[in-house]
């Protein structure tokens, strides 16, 4: 296929983002495309609405397993590109349309050029939440093809086109979604005395869910505590009886991410105590760190090292990524690919730069080769 053509098909696919699990146009656009190619090293089973492909090899040893993400999210999109989303306050505003591409890319060249070895190419739905990985590990199709090493990719709006960022060790936090309802007694604003009012609760609570780091957390050590989404009331003269707080915890180890919980919870307890309130917590979607294997990772460093690729060690971050449940599981690493955007991940405006496509299949396709 040409440059163009996977331009066009990342087109295609930026204008189609669907939520995790509801990704239903986008699995009949990849299965539409992958029934264009050839047939006789090609094995396709879906999953729920993700996709697993198995390439032939011509002397298989081992299986070699390559994952990306398919969903999108609900951002209502402000590029004012060409190609905008079509469906309504939904956007692939985290690169998931590059690294279907760049997948489909991948698998396009190796079903043309095969490898000794086996290939399992991995359609994940739902990694924005809520969470497709894990579910998909335990699936009967990933017991079957099991591979022997695992890679990914991220976008990484940062770097410039051309770079890969990449370290051994923990590259992406632990996660886990926070959602927090209160419930006390609401009532007329003239008479606070009769009521019990959850805004002032939970407006009391996300002050005192700042010290938790700062006073919970090894200083050495790190931890981010985020409320993103605060809902309550119905008019201005009623006082609220319900309030609900949706955030995210993140923590750069298993033990922190316990200790803030604990510590999460002790709060609650005191504050229904304070505010004569019921108080419930939902910890939602929780991901695993993503932990890069040193062995297949120092090699991939070295790959790109004696092709004179534009390399940088970079530092953990706290951003989150179910990729870390199939690390758990196998050896292997995610990378950042650098898509020169002044706009980060999750903005309404992303907009990658699109010869990060072709570089990245280049890299792929050069990469396992050597492996």
């Amino acid at each position: 296929m040409s440059k163009m053509d996977f331009k066009s098909i990342r087109r295609d696919l930026h204008q189609i983002p669907e939520l995790g699990f509801q990704e239903f146009k986008t699995q009949r656009y990849l299965l539409n495309y992958m029934k264009s190619l050839p047939a006789d090293r090609l094995v396709i089973k879906t999953w729920k609405t993700g996709i697993f492909v198995k390439v032939h090899g011509t002397n298989p040893t081992r299986m070699i397993g390559y994952r990306g993400d398919i969903d999108g999210l609900p951002i209502q999109e402000e590029t004012g590109l060409d190609f905008l989303s079509s469906h309504e306050g939904r956007m692939h505003a985290c690169g998931h349309d590059f690294h279907m591409t760049i997948e489909l890319g991948v698998l396009t060249h190796f079903v043309h050029h095969p490898i000794e070895d086996d290939l399992l190419f991995i359609f994940q739905p739902a990694e924005e939440g809520p969470g497709g990985a894990m579910p998909m590990l335990e699936s009967d199709t990933m017991k079957e093809w099991k591979p022997d090493c695992i890679f990914a990719l991220h976008i990484a709006p940062e770097y410039e086109v051309g770079t890969v960022a990449v370290k051994e060790g923990l590259l992406f936090a632990n996660t886990s979604e926070l959602f927090i309802d209160f419930k006390g007694k609401g009532g007329h604003a003239a008479y606070p005395h009769h009521t019990r009012d959850m805004i002032v609760a939970a407006s009391s609570f996300v002050t005192q869910m700042q010290t938790i780091v700062s006073r919970n957390v090894d200083p050495l050590d790190s931890a981010v505590i985020t409320v993103g989404k605060m809902e309550s009331g119905t008019v201005q003269n009623i006082i609220a009886e319900t309030a609900r707080l949706e955030g995210t915890i993140r923590t750069l180890s298993k033990q922190s991410m316990e200790s803030v919980k604990k510590r999460l919870e002790a709060l609650i307890e005191g504050m229904k105590i304070s505010y004569d309130c019921e108080i419930e917590v939902n910890y939602g979607s929780m991901y695993r760190q993503v932990f890069n294997d040193a062995d297949w990772t120092n090699h991939f460093i070295g790959f790109l090292k004696d092709t004179n690729r534009n390399l940088i060690i970079c530092k953990e971050a706290m951003t989150g990524e179910d990729f870390g449940y199939m690390l758990e599981e196998i050896p292997g690493f995610m990378f950042w690919l650098g898509v020169d955007s002044p706009y980060g991940l999750h903005h309404s405006k992303l907009n990658p730069n699109e010869e990060a496509i072709d570089f990245a299949i280049s890299l792929l396709t050069d990469y396992i080769r050597t492996i």
